[in-house]
């Protein structure tokens, strides 16, 4: 195998730069193909388009992910590069959104001089795109492969309940994580993530007729409004601590004593002792104010990125700024949750916040700032250049 050649970082960000409109014309095509978690046909032809720019980028096709064995649902994509003697690099992101297919009728995507827009630009569709460009970008430089694992899976924002067990598998492999998500505001990395938790909490009541005898009844929604307001206790004192009842429903009419109720709390803590400890308080709490029977379902889903786990990571996200003469944006601890929080519970030195630079994420507005595409885009190629070349 030829020695690779030596990589120019002023180069290397000239040649991405140039290739901004190649981004932009591909970022487009991903977002026209729109990928909502739960739909399992727009998935599918959202991740063809993927592997289709990847393929062409790349220089060799993806594998395609076996589906979810619980209800079908597409796997993802992985793209292997490299050495098999060297441990890689995890380039990782996700190409489902939180938008129902038919957003693009009411928001297309438009670039307005700086700014592109559209449902899932920021979250996540350019940050992978990015990626891409990124590694290919280091393959023609250097006349190599990096060795890259380049993960994008089909279903973060529902939490990950089957390419959670890839992502892991495959932190587990690498010898660092650098997630391809949108940055903080700013333009920040994301040094720390809150982990999360969610619960559906269901109280059973007794329906009867709310004008003739409603003391016949036992009233579910009235009994679970008491339990959300109990809970409400369980933040007030830590701001570092948010519990938020979501997604809530009760009854079957309007005239009836609602025998049902439900509602989804979602819980995000700052560390992992924390988030056991409102696991236990919030079974209690509920325990000790219900009156009708209950069932509590869910629980962590994600620990939290501890700031531990990004410290050298910064380091040379910093050293490579420096080298690619573009300014220290910064780093932020942050509430919102990723795949990234999994690398880092592998025990994998885990980065955050390297995508699209804008906001707006799962909001009308989101957008992302198309000058930062080639930075980077820059940024990610020369990370996992200099952390293979720790490697060898």
């Amino acid at each position: 195998m030829p020695a690779p050649q030596a990589l120019d970082p002023q180069d290397l960000l000239h040649r991405l730069t140039d290739a901004t409109p190649a981004m932009v014309t591909d970022l487009e095509r991903l977002v026209r193909a729109e990928s909502p978690s739960l739909d399992g046909d727009a998935l599918s032809t959202c991740r063809t388009v993927l592997a289709e720019i990847g393929t062409r980028l790349l220089g060799t096709a993806p594998t395609i992910l076996p589906n979810d064995p619980g209800n079908g649902r597409p796997g993802g994509l992985l793209w292997q590069l490299g050495p098999a003697d060297t441990q890689p690099v995890l380039l990782l992101g996700h190409f489902d959104t939180v938008f129902p297919k038919g957003t693009l009728k009411h928001r297309p995507f438009l670039v307005e001089g700086t700014r592109v827009t559209g449902p899932g630009v920021f979250d996540m569709k350019a940050g992978l795109i990015q990626g891409l460009y990124a590694v290919a970008q280091l393959r023609e430089l250097t006349g190599q492969d990096p060795a890259v694992a380049f993960l994008a899976t089909a279903d973060e924002e529902i939490g990950s309940p089957a390419g959670g067990r890839v992502v892991t598998q495959w932190a587990r492999q690498c010898r660092a994580a650098l997630v391809l998500e949108g940055a903080a505001d700013g333009g920040g990395l994301k040094h720390a993530r809150k982990g999360w938790s969610f619960y559906d909490i269901r109280v059973k009541g007794i329906a009867a007729h709310a004008g003739l005898e409603p003391d016949k009844g036992c009233n579910a929604l009235s009994d679970l409004a008491k339990i959300i307001v109990a809970l409400e206790s369980l933040a007030a004192q830590d701001d570092r601590i948010t519990l938020t009842p979501t997604l809530a429903s009760a009854g079957t009419t309007q005239n009836t004593v609602p025998d049902r109720a439900q509602v989804t709390v979602d819980v995000r803590v700052p560390d992992i002792r924390t988030q056991q400890e409102i696991d236990t308080a919030l079974h209690r709490v509920v325990s000790e104010t219900a009156r009708l029977p209950f069932e509590i379902t869910g629980g962590p889903n994600r620990p939290p990125l501890e700031q531990a786990r990004a410290a050298d990571l910064l380091v040379t996200a910093r050293t490579c700024l420096d080298e690619l003469g573009l300014p220290w944006p910064g780093s932020a601890a942050v509430g919102g949750i990723s795949d990234g929080n999994l690398c880092a519970a592998a025990g994998t030195p885990t980065l955050d916040g390297l995508g699209a630079v804008g906001g707006g994420p799962h909001a009308d507005h989101e957008w992302t700032d198309v000058t930062h595409m080639p930075q980077r885009a820059a940024l990610v190629a020369l990370m996992v250049e200099r952390l293979g070349a720790a490697a060898r």
